[in-house]
């Protein structure tokens, strides 16, 4: 072996392979597959250079016995090209142990486990929840501590939803009340009004600009045809402020917009038309503090006013309606408003509750027959069969209204004044609530209104047109 004779092939004999170099290490030549493999220094020295060969003249030094060459099948074709090593890094997270356990095998049963924590609270990638899932399958003090860990999440915080209860209002105030009486409560026939503009209110409150100016069209029934009135969100508001000025203004309130006495006097329509082109109140998110204000201002002061003030004459222009008839009347149209707001920015809005909604209709209810006669003497509704005098029972129409707020109302057709009976009926209509409001709003035409209809089809098409004349802008 010191003389440089071949090494015995024993497999006693150790083997200790020489250290491979890396591929920017090699020459050119060995790069392309010739020559013999020589290691080249490194930094650091790592590996010293080779020693000189000694002379024949030298005795030769005892060496340790030096690793065999390699074989030529032992060496490795080079990389096409070098890899720079990899930066240390400082942390390594589950989620970079789940790669590269997801590249070479499952992720071990620790790494699992320390992810546990973050599976309870949803925090987990796609290929983490995958492999926790999987895992728990399988091992089952891991998937009690899932159990423990997603029961405490729940604890922490209950799902529900963002958008704020409508009734929430109410029940808080039930609880209150119920708790300590209010020492000057609102009137009964004022807590539509009060629960509409407060839902309302609700539904503005995230409103941005761009919801501000959404396209919103008003639909009413004039005569014999559908109208309609483009406007925006704004304008909606501000139309809702200019007539309930007409309750402000019976009740002694200021006006919000100074009106000469004509104006004052044309009713809703002419006050919504000198609001809107007034700069006082411009059609953006400002006008919803003054229309607030002034729906509070109401409440405030008929409850302060006390019972008598409930049959003060509230005028419409063509015609008056008490005081808590018109309070009624402006839930109403707050309530159709809210929901042409709503559908304008694709957002759901619920009825009046039951009770609130049954108040409603009964007010359209006992307005009917008058309106009833004024399209007869306009010549748009069918002569009256007999002439009746006040108090006396005459033909009818039975009324009735399905659903949550409903009931049965008899209609007299031939004269305001008579005395509806159901001895005398002669046609039985039957209509959601919902769906008759609509009817009574203007945004159902009355050709199209889902009712059953039973006797004299001309007094049910009268009065369905009737319900449908009380709309207006």
């Amino acid at each position: 072996m010191e003389q440089g004779e071949p090494t015995p092939d024993d497999e006693n004999t150790p083997r200790i392979p020489s250290p491979r170099a890396a591929g920017d290490d090699l020459t050119g030549g060995e790069r392309a597959g010739s020559g013999t493999f020589v290691p080249g220094p490194r930094e650091g020295n790592r590996f010293p250079p080779p020693e000189p060969p000694a002379s024949k003249d030298e005795a030769p030094h005892p060496e340790p016995p030096s690793a065999p060459e390699p074989e030529p099948e032992a060496v490795r074709e080079p990389e096409p090209q070098a890899r720079p090593e990899p930066e240390p890094q400082a942390v390594r997270g589950p989620e970079a142990t789940v790669r590269e356990a997801s590249a070479t095998g499952p992720p071990s049963h620790t790494v699992l486990k320390s992810l546990l924590g973050a599976w309870a609270l949803a925090a987990c990638s796609a290929e983490e929840t995958e492999a926790v899932e999987a895992h728990l399958t399988e091992c089952a003090p891991c998937a009690d501590e899932a159990l423990r860990l997603r029961d405490a999440v729940g604890l922490l915080h209950a799902e529900r939803s963002l958008d704020l209860d409508p009734m929430l209002r109410a029940r808080v105030l039930e609880n209150c009340l119920g708790r300590r009486p209010a020492r000057i409560p609102v009137p009964a026939w004022a807590a539509p009004y009060d629960a509409e503009t407060a839902r309302l209110d609700a539904l503005l409150n995230d409103f941005g600009d761009a919801e501000w100016h959404a396209p919103v069209r008003l639909k009413w029934f004039e005569q014999e045809r559908r109208v309609t009135r483009r406007t925006t969100v704004a304008g909606v508001i501000g139309h809702l402020m200019a007539v309930d000025a007409l309750v402000a203004t019976a009740l002694g309130l200021d006006e919000p917009v100074p009106l000469d006495p004509e104006a004052a006097a044309a009713g809703p329509t002419a006050r919504t038309e000198a609001l809107w082109r007034s700069g006082q109140y411009p059609l953006t998110r400002t006008v919803r503090e003054p229309w607030r204000e002034q729906s509070h201002t109401l409440i405030r002061t008929v409850s302060f006013a006390g019972r008598g003030v409930a049959e003060l004459a509230v005028p419409y222009g063509e015609f008056a309606l008490p005081l808590q008839d018109a309070m009624l009347d402006r839930a109403f149209e707050c309530w159709i408003h809210a929901g042409d707001i709503a559908e304008a920015v694709d957002y759901p809005y619920d009825p009046p509750s039951g009770a609130h909604l049954h108040r409603m209709i009964d007010l359209a209810a006992r307005v009917l027959p008058a309106t009833l006669a004024d399209r007869r003497r306009a010549g748009l509704a069918a002569p009256a069969r007999g002439l009746v005098t006040a108090g006396s029972p005459g033909r009818s129409l039975r009324l009735e209204i399905e659903g949550v707020g409903g009931g049965d109302w008899h209609i007299p057709l031939d004269s305001p004044a008579a005395t509806a009976s159901p001895e005398h009926e002669v046609a039985h209509v039957a209509l959601d609530g919902v769906e008759f409001c609509k009817l009574a709003a203007g945004h159902v035409p009355p050709q199209d209104a889902a009712v059953g209809q039973l006797g004299d089809r001309e007094a049910i098409r009268d009065v369905l047109y009737a319900a449908a004349s009380l709309s207006r802008l």
